[in-house]
This record gives structure tokens, sequence and C-alpha cells, in this order.
């Protein structure tokens, strides 16, 4: 157990210190009043808690996406049915049957109970509780109104989460042709192929281009396969390490906002979550220059990250929100820039926020069904060509067989 060291004044006033160890705040509280002292000051001696500055195994990890959703949605019911922070805490942790969730929720509500506000015990817990989260839970518990800002974080994990899984379906299937592709092409060139490749060699004539060119590609898959396998892992490493550089993840995020069709869907993809997040927070209390430092960082985009910096500038130079934002045509659209702009005047930012994610995200939606529904049909005509060029490379012997056997 943690050993505490206190300040207390005694019956006639007079300070005097000590040490107790105690299983938390609230109970080395409680020993030191049983001496019939006054705490002054509580504090964790230095080295009292070296037993537990070890990273346990349930810190390192991170329980489901849907825990720590449905942990802010039930704490927030509970508390508006008028339950203790404390004893709803405890409920929680009790009902929670994943087992890194239980251990988490348990040491939020040992926090809380130990006299942090929750706020500070879930900053401890990073991986589970992001920065916005954290946010938006201390301005709830500075403005009286923690309730419904968990209710409203709530509401903001699930949009998020049913945003990202429509995203992440719509490449579902363009990335099942593509590997589709890739593998029906390897089948071509190790199985198919070599079959004519003796046959070839009868003929001791010389072969169309298109034939050659088939023919040698499947001896190089099939003699340095594993060579090539290699090259290919490699160049991919170096690939996703170059993209993980600042500078790779820039030029990638340029050369996606700059493609037809994808960028908009890209930048579009960044607004709704600008927006929501945006929104949400000042909704929760946020000023508007930490609501809008928060909201840049869920961008998800480096480059658009950098021209929110600039109208965050702007905003803390005093200029109106929509002025600021209207440098980034990119992001936000003259007709966002204008909504904004009313927004702001009649005192309703956050509420025209949300509307504005709502009504942007179903555009994206359409967005992503025309992308797929114009990418399906091209990866189909790709796979064909190369499917067709094969298959007429190794017919193109046998169109001209008598001239070979000649």
């Amino acid at each position: 157990m943690p050993t505490f060291s206190y300040t207390a004044l005694d019956a006639q006033g007079k300070t005097t210190s000590g040490m107790v160890t105690a299983a938390g705040r609230a109970a080395a509280i409680e020993q030191v009043v049983q001496r019939g002292l006054f705490p002054v000051d509580l504090s964790v001696a230095e080295g009292g808690r070296a037993s537990q500055a070890s990273p346990t195994w349930w810190r390192s990890a991170r329980p489901p996406r849907h825990a720590a959703e449905s942990f802010t949605r039930e704490l927030s019911h509970l508390l508006q049915a008028g339950v203790p922070l404390s004893r709803a805490l405890q409920v929680l942790a009790r009902e929670a049957s994943h087992p890194v969730a239980r251990a988490q929720w348990n040491r939020v509500r040992q926090d809380v109970t130990d006299g942090a506000s929750l706020a500070d015990a879930m900053a401890h817990l990073p991986r589970t509780f992001s920065p916005v989260h954290v946010a938006m839970v201390r301005a709830g518990e500075q403005g009286g109104f923690l309730d419904v800002v968990l209710g409203q974080i709530a509401e903001f994990r699930a949009r998020e989460r049913d945003l990202m899984g429509r995203v992440k379906a719509a490449a579902v299937y363009p990335a099942i042709l593509t590997v589709l592709l890739v593998v029906v092409v390897i089948f071509l060139l190790t199985y198919f192929i070599p079959r004519f490749q003796g046959i070839f060699d009868e003929f001791g004539a010389a072969l169309p281009l298109l034939t050659r060119v088939i023919v040698a590609a499947s001896r190089a898959v099939s003699d340095y396969g594993l060579v090539l396998l290699g090259a290919g892992v490699a160049i991919a490493l170096a690939v996703w390490r170059w993209r993980s550089s600042e500078a790779g993840r820039q030029q990638i995020e340029r050369l996606t906002l700059s493609l037809p069709g994808v960028g908009t869907v890209a930048a579009r993809f960044a607004l709704v979550r600008f927006c929501r997040m945006l929104g949400t927070l000042l909704g929760a209390g946020v000023p508007l220059v930490a609501a809008l430092r928060t909201a840049r960082d869920a961008l998800g985009n480096r480059t658009l990250h950098e021209t929110v910096n600039h109208a965050i500038e702007r905003v803390q130079a005093g200029e109106p929100l929509a002025s600021s934002l209207a440098q980034c045509p990119r992001l936000f659209p003259p007709s966002v820039v204008e909504m904004i702009a009313v927004a702001e005047q009649t005192s309703r930012l956050d509420t025209e926020l949300t509307r504005l994610a709502v009504a942007y995200e179903a555009d994206l939606d359409r967005r992503l069904r025309m992308l797929v529904s114009v990418v399906e049909p091209l990866l189909l005509m790709v796979m064909a060509a190369v499917v067709g060029a094969i298959v007429v490379g190794m017919l193109l012997p046998v169109f001209t067989l008598q001239d070979l056997i000649q």
C-alpha cells in the first residue's frame, strides 16, 4: 500500500505532520481524522508508490473500442439517474466483461476515490481515452454538466465508428479485386505458361514479341520467385518506412488530395470529422481556440492540419472563424464558410457545425458509393486486359502454327 505524508492541525491549532500507510487517499484522510487531527495537506510520500511505478499488463493494453464507448454511455445514464460518480464507476467496473476493461475501470474508480477528477483519472489511460475524450470530460466537470458531455462523447464515438466502417467497407471490394488479380497473374505465370514452353521450344522458330515477353516473365518468376518475393518485401518495407516519415506522409497526402475523385472524398472525410469534433467540443463548453486545436488533430491529414493552423492563428488575432477558415478552400468550400459565418452571428455555432457534419456525412457516403461504382469496373477491365493479354500471347503461336512448323 502507498505511504502518504500529511500536514494537519491538532485541537490547539498547532501544525503537525506525519506519515500514514493506507490503500488510498480517502483511507489516509480517515486515518488522520481518527488521530484527532484536521488534515491540511496530503500527498504521496517520495517512493511511497514505487511498487506501482512499473506498468502493468492492463496499462499497456487497450480494451475493445465498443467497451470504452459503452462505458461512457452507461456512465452518462447512471449520472443522469442521480447515482454518485464513485458508485457509478464501481457498478461499471463490476459489470465489465473484458478483463482489460475491468482493470482499467477499477483504476479510474480508485483514482476518483483518491480525490482525482474523472478527467485526470482518464488521462492516465491514453490508449483507451483520447485527449479529445479527456478534454471534453474536463469541460463537463468544470461546467457542472458531466452527464450531458459523456452522452455527447458516446454519440460522437458511435458516429465516428460508423463513418470509419463505411469508408473501410467501400475499400473492401476493390482490395479483393486487386488481390485476386495478383493471384491470377501469378498462377498463370507459374503454372499455365510453363505448359506451353516445351511446345514452343520444339518449334525452334521466332515467337511473337508478346509471347516472348510473357514467357520471359514466366521464367523469371519460376527461376527467381524467392528473390523477387524478397525484393518485393524489401521495397514494401522501404515504402512503408518512407510513408511513416513526416516527409513521406505529407507527399502521399498531397498526392491523394490531388487525385480526381479520391481527393474530394479525402477532403470531405476530414471536413466531417472536423465539424463534428468542433461542434461537440463547443457544445461541451470548451473555448474556441482550444476546441480548434483539438479538432485540427482529428483531421488525420497533415497537409490539411497545416492549413487549419493558419486559421487558428487568425482566430487568435481576433478574426472571425468563418473568414479564417475561408483561407482553406480545399477543406472548407465557400458554402460551408458562409453557413459558419451566419452561425457565428446568431450564436449557434456548435449546433450548425453538428448539422454540417451530418449533412456532409451523407454527401461523403454518396461520393464513396460513386467512387466505388467507378473503381470496380476499372479494376475488372484491368483484370480482363491482363489475363486477356496473357491468353492471347499464348495463343498467337497457335494461330501461326503452320509457319512455325515450316
